[in-house]
Formats: C-alpha cells, structure tokens, sequence
C-alpha cells in the first residue's frame, strides 16, 4: 500500500465518480468531517488498499465536499473513503478514521467474495465501482410538480411492494420464469388497477445488506 499526496484539485460537483478520457474525479459530501482519504483498490479481493490518497483541506474541500481528480482511473476502479471527525452520538455524529466508507454516489457496488459483517470492516467491505453502471431516471411528475402523472397526490393510491417478493409465490398466477422478476410486476398491472392502485412504490430497488435483520431472519 501506498500514500499519494493528490496534486489535482478535482470538482465538487457532481457527487461520486465521474470517468473522462484522461482519469475521474471523485466527489463526497462529508459535512462536520475534518479530513478524508480516498482508497483505490487492485481488484474486487483485495483485502487493502493499493494507493490511498490524502485530501488536503486546502485544495480538495470546498465548503461540505471532498473532491479530487485522479488522472489514469478507468471504468471498473474499486475505490471507498476513510474520513474522520467528531465522535459525539449525542449529536448523531460518528465518525471513525479506522472504518471503510461506501461513496453514497457510487454507481454500484462491488462484493468481495468473502463479504460479511466482520469487525474488521477494511477486509471484507462491500465497495463502490466506479463508472460502470448508471441509471438515468425520467422525472416522476406531469401536468403538475404535485401530480405524478397528472392526477393529484389526493386521490393517488400507492402500493409499496418488493419486486422479488410481490409474485414469488405460486398464488401469484404469474409463470414460472417470470416470478420475482419486473416482467412478472408488469404482468399483475391489471390486478393492481383493478385494487384501484395508480402508482407503487418498489423497493428496495439498490444495494442492501442481507444480513441486516433479526436473528435468524435476512433480507433478500
């Protein structure tokens, strides 16, 4: 592992990785935080960093914003943040320097094989990819900013549902290959309009911790 003292100031915006020919800038949004590092990784195993480079606060912070331009990153770099402040629960802050940090801006997340909720948090992080995936979303909103799709929050019924969940069963009526699946959710559109649903609501539709439940239960 290496230290790099970063000599390109980057951008603050936009928030999380963005690729360019020549590198990707890096941005995060860290308010109360008094210093930050951003750590590159060889590959989706690596137990530690390869490089982490040190963001000096006086040309890589810009009021709230970690940022940094690193020339030579290309799709599929692994990277996370360490970042150290106050420890005041009180005040909900709980920074620790020694913790792996996921960009909440990243584009995905990479899963080590050996991924699980370890005290030594550094070895088996889940960790952002840069610039692999992204997602462009169309605006929610029509003939109204208070009217998805044009008919008024008032009388809009949304259903929250889990994509996998919602038609896993076999009671579902949807088939076999399509249960658990958003070909097997557009399937019960009739049913839901049938119930008089105009709009759901999905989720999770991002990266979760499965583990993350009572004993003996997980997320899925």
């Amino acid at each position: 592992m290496s230290t790099h003292a970063i000599q390109h100031q980057g951008k603050s915006f936009p928030l999380g990785s963005t690729l360019v020919p020549w590198g990707a800038n890096f941005s995060v949004f860290a308010k109360y935080s008094t210093g930050a590092q951003l750590l590159l990784f060889d590959d989706i195993d690596a137990p530690n960093p390869s490089r982490v480079i040190d963001l000096d606060p006086r040309s890589n912070r810009t009021y709230h914003y970690w940022h940094a331009f690193v020339p030579g990153i290309t799709a599929g770099q692994i990277y996370a943040y360490r970042v150290s402040g106050p420890f005041d629960p009180v005040r909900g802050l709980r920074f620790d320097p020694n913790k792996v940090l996921l960009d909440p801006y990243g584009k995905c997340i990479a899963r080590p094989a050996a991924a699980g909720r370890q005290l030594d948090i550094a070895a088996t992080m889940r960790r952002r990819r840069s610039g692999t995936w992204s997602a462009t979303l169309a605006p929610m909103t029509g003939g109204g900013g208070d009217a998805p799709f044009g008919r008024p929050f008032a009388k809009t019924i949304i259903y929250e549902m889990h994509v996998g969940g919602f038609t896993r069963h076999p009671s579902s009526g949807v088939s076999l290959e399509r249960r658990g699946t958003y070909a097997g959710l557009i399937d019960k559109i009739p049913y839901l309009q049938d119930l008089g649903v105009s709009a759901v609501e999905l989720l999770p539709v991002f990266a979760f911790d499965e583990q993350d439940g009572p004993p003996g239960l997980g997320n899925y």
